[in-house]
């Protein structure tokens, strides 16, 4: 598109009434559920075989100008770094190959949008009666819930320490067989072996304690305490090519103990050093005999969301979004699945009909060749698809109906003021 994707952009690309844009991504009953759920039967039969298989979970926030969008908010915006007002969306991934796709969102509403003054406004946005506060890492959990009924394929999952930090959610995942690797904050505190568990005996004149608790003296480190000690071994491993060469990282692994399951529990501590020399933490339960580098690997395959997201926000128009009503937010998810799944199901049939070129390789040298890039599928619809040429009526239409809704947006501004203006001037008796 040559403008902004709003809806009167669109429109004009399309030769379109915006209002029956404006209508079918906020008023219209098609389900955007239905949709994600055929994209996920889709993705399910085509990657069913392949193993490497990462489902990953991320939030991300976009910038509001106000408080009437579904879901906005003063809330922290991690692309900015601070608080601010903002929407924000949880979004569940897959990757597979070196591809990725978003399969799954939910719009996070924060507490304040579920207090009774805020009736107004859930009506006003057209929330369902039936949604309640969740956290993120609770609608999280939902749909990762929701891929495991659909049967989606994963073989782990990788999420940041938001998700990490919260002992149930891990505990949750374990208990589904669902091999994780969970990114945690420097100052989680950690036994380097396996405290004594029990209820304490009780003292003199003191009721019984009931609840059991650590009995062994030695305190529990940070992971940053952890990653500095001596008997920490770190190996620089070979996580995966990429097509600007290879990615390369510093790992430290080892057993450690936590308090996942409310209970002594092992899981691997995995630090990863990046080229800067900052530390990342991460709790992985793969099994006790699994390889460094398969840690690391596994690790390493938290990245791919950072991809979809970017790919979300920049050629799929994400970050345009600019509607109030929360169903509006469900179709435009719904929407944006779909082209990601178009996308990534093109580069992957690509790649199967049309396999590296050996001797092209030894010509120039390398070792694999590159595959297609979102940027490469873009060029190939505008060649296939290409948009129609406006006649000159036709462009004088698009031109006055612009002016006309310019003229229509200040009439309607003025009479606001007026109004705000008598309101304020009027005789208090």
């Amino acid at each position: 598109m040559t403008q902004k994707r709003t809806y009167s952009g669109i429109a004009a690309e399309a030769l379109e009434n915006a209002a029956n844009i404006q209508h079918f991504m906020s008023n219209s009953p098609w389900s955007g559920r239905g949709v994600i759920e055929q994209v996920q039967r889709e993705v399910s039969a085509l990657w069913r075989n392949e193993t490497g298989r990462v489902l990953i979970l991320d939030e991300s926030a976009d910038a509001k100008a106000g408080l009437a969008s579904a879901g906005s908010g003063r809330q922290h915006n991690g692309r900015l770094g601070k608080e601010d007002v903002c929407q924000v969306g949880v979004f569940l991934a897959l990757a597979c190959g070196g591809l990725w796709t978003w399969i799954d969102g939910e719009l996070f509403m924060p507490a304040a949008w579920f207090t009774a003054e805020a009736l107004p406004r859930r009506q006003r946005i057209g929330m369902p009666e039936k949604r309640t506060f969740q956290t993120k890492v609770q609608l999280g959990w939902q749909m990762i819930e929701r891929a495991q009924a659909a049967n989606v394929p994963f073989d782990w999952l990788a999420c940041d320490d938001l998700y990490g930090r919260a002992n149930w959610f891990r505990a949750k995942l374990a208990a589904a067989q669902i091999v994780y690797v969970a990114d945690v904050p420097s100052t989680t505190r950690v036994y380097l072996q396996r405290p004594t568990w029990g209820t304490p005996a009780a003292k003199k004149r003191k009721k019984q304690p009931r609840r059991p608790r650590v009995l062994s003296p030695e305190k529990p480190l940070p992971v940053r305490e952890v990653a500095l000690r001596a008997d920490t071994v770190w190996q620089t491993v070979r996580v995966r090519a990429t097509e600007r060469g290879e990615l390369q990282a510093s790992y430290a692994v080892r057993q450690v103990w936590t308090l996942r399951d409310e209970r002594p529990t092992q899981e691997w501590l995995v630090v990863r050093r990046e080229a800067d020399g900052e530390l990342r933490y991460a709790f992985n339960n793969a099994p006790a005999d699994t390889s460094r580098l398969r840690l690391a690997q596994m690790e390493a395959g938290r990245a791919f969301v950072e991809c979809s997201i970017r790919d979300a926000k920049s050629e799929l128009g994400w970050d345009e979004f600019q509607a109030l009503k929360y169903c509006a937010w469900e179709h435009q998810l719904a929407l944006t699945i779909l082209a990601s799944w178009f996308i990534t199901e093109t580069r992957w049939e690509w790649r199967q009909q049309c396999p590296p070129d050996v001797a092209l390789m030894a010509e120039l040298g390398v070792d694999s060749l590159p595959g297609l890039s979102m940027a490469n599928v873009r060029e190939l619809l505008r060649a296939t698809l290409p948009l129609r040429q406006l006649s000159i009526a036709e462009a004088q239409a698009l031109v006055c109906a612009h002016l006309l809704n310019r003229t229509r947006s200040r009439r309607s501004r003025l009479k606001k003021q007026y109004d705000l203006l008598r309101f304020h001037s009027r005789d208090p008796a």
